[in-house]
C-alpha cells in the first residue's frame, strides 16, 4: 500500500515554526519525495522554483496575505489547499471556491486527506 503523498514535491507556506514543522514531517510520513517549507513570501519564486507538485498555503504569513501567490499557483495550475486560522475572509469565499480550506487546528489526516484530493491521489475524508 502507497502513502497518500507518495512521489510529491510539497511547498508548505506557514509561518508559525512549530506548525511548519509537525506539516513538514507529516508530509513525509506520507510519502512525500520533497518538502519545501517558507515562513515568508520573500524568496518563493515559482518561475524560478524547482517545482512543485502541490501547496499548503496559509493565508497570511507575517501579517501579509498570500492570496497574489495563490493566484499564481492556480495560473500554473498547481493544485493546493489552504491551511489555516482565517477561515472566513470574504476574498476566500468570492475568488477561491473550489480550494479546499482546512481550517486551523486541523488534524493531520484532514490535511493530508485534502492535500491528496488535490493531487488526484484519493477523496478527501468526510467531516
Amino acid at each position: 500500500m502507497s502513502a497518500l503523498l507518495d512521489g510529491l514535491r510539497v511547498l508548505v507556506l506557514e509561518d508559525e515554526f512549530l506548525i511548519a514543522m509537525d506539516v513538514e514531517q507529516l508530509c513525509r510520513d506520507n510519502g512525500a519525495a520533497d518538502v519545501i517549507v517558507a515562513g515568508t513570501l520573500s524568496g518563493i519564486d515559482l518561475d524560478g522554483s524547482p517545482g512543485f507538485d502541490v501547496a499548503i498555503v496559509d493565508l497570511m504569513l507575517g501579517g501579509v496575505s498570500t492570496l497574489d501567490l495563490a493566484r499564481q499557483l492556480r495560473a500554473r495550475a498547481i493544485p493546493f489547499v489552504f491551511a489555516s486560522g482565517y477561515s472566513s475572509t470574504d476574498d476566500i469565499v468570492a475568488e477561491f471556491t473550489d480550494i479546499p480550506m482546512v481550517p486551523k487546528p486541523y488534524s493531520g489526516a484532514d490535511l493530508i486527506g485534502a492535500v491528496a484530493a488535490v493531487a488526484g491521489r484519493e477523496a478527501a475524508p468526510q467531516a
